[in-house]
């Protein structure tokens, strides 16, 4: 007997990648149901080889579905998945909403899995922002090693992680630099194409913006709480894949030799590190992939026991839709056991 899933949000760039992953892993579903807004209602999307007809999320009784995945942003999930939670349906929910909720676990499976267990205080859980959820994959082994004191991250975000409309501006900016036709910006705050934005999400008082904010409080929350993290997030003219430069300062002794060892054995990643032409991994070679991808691991000698090493992974799959769907086998195999 399997599970009854529905994908909140499925029309769009996370939710087809839920789908897509749902059918390439063969997750254990009787039945896999789309929904969207009401004006999405009608529209098909695709599920392995499978065509499915998008139903109105507000129409929808959720009391015989065992898993809802959302990716419909925060004011929907603000809205809707306590009322999906208090129908006994689990809700993983993608936006930023409850990750810093203390009754709602914030969960990687490979850092923090056991986490998944405090579920059932509100019968959701939360994946972490896109950016924190690749870079915690790497630190988790380290941190055990040799225990990081402090991390100092500079992300370089595909437009994708802004949504469809980014991705499409990005496309149209470029078009209209070849053919001498007017910038018009109307996604992001600067012109995307040919160019680079240090500004993801809001400003705070401090002068972080809340992407930066989200790498610091959510990396506490799922590694270590004392871990001091300190961000710059920039948006970059690429349409899919966030990559990393990512220094660490650790407690312990560790050279570069050792920690390519322990990544190399870690859960979810693959090493590509040889010091020569190519030998490392790009954002357009991680599209479509699961792992998330190490290279140009090198001693720091600025600071006592420090490495540098770069982190690229695809945001839609790592940073959304695929942890999201190993949060839910984990929940299937541990917690929600059918015969």
């Amino acid at each position: 007997m399997g599970y009854k899933v529905a994908v909140v949000g499925a029309t769009g760039n996370v939710g087809h990648e839920m789908l897509n992953i749902l059918a390439e892993r063969k997750f254990p579903a009787d039945e896999v149901v789309a929904l969207a807004s009401r004006r999405s209602q009608g529209k098909e999307v695709s599920f392995g080889d499978k065509t499915l007809k998008v139903k109105a999320l507000e129409n929808y009784d959720f009391s015989d579905t065992d898993i809802a995945l959302m990716s419909a942003g925060g004011s929907v999930a603000e809205e809707w998945a306590p009322k999906i939670a208090a129908q006994g349906c689990v809700v993983i929910d993608n936006s930023s909403k409850f990750r810093m909720d203390p009754d709602v676990p914030l969960v990687v499976p490979e850092v923090n899995a056991e986490a998944i267990a405090g579920y059932t205080k509100k019968n959701i859980i939360a994946n972490p922002n896109c950016s924190t959820a690749q870079m915690v994959v790497a630190l988790k082994p380290l941190h055990e090693k040799a225990t990081i004191k402090r991390v100092v991250v500079s992300t370089y975000q595909s437009v994708s992680g802004a949504g469809k409309a980014a991705m499409d501006e990005l496309f149209t900016q470029t078009r209209a630099i070849y053919v001498n036709d007017p910038i018009v910006k109307e996604q992001l705050t600067k012109q995307i194409a040919f160019n680079v934005i240090p500004h993801i999400d809001v400003f705070m008082e401090d002068g972080d913006t809340k992407e930066e904010w989200k790498m610091m409080a959510e990396t506490k929350k799922m590694l270590d709480p004392k871990i001091k993290l300190t961000a710059t997030c920039v948006r970059v003219p690429v349409f899919v894949g966030h990559s990393e430069a990512v220094n660490i300062e650790f407690e312990n002794p560790i050279s570069d030799d050792e920690a390519r060892d322990i990544l190399r054995e870690a859960p979810g990643i693959l090493v590509v590190d040889k010091r020569e032409d190519e030998g490392y991994v790009t954002p357009v070679e991680c599209v479509g992939d699961y792992a998330t991808f190490i290279s140009r691991i090198r001693v720091d000698p600025t600071v006592e026991n420090g490495l540098n090493l770069w982190c690229v992974s695809d945001n839609l799959r790592k940073g959304a839709a695929l942890n999201a769907i190993q949060i839910a086998e984990v929940l299937c195999s541990d917690y929600l056991k059918k015969a």
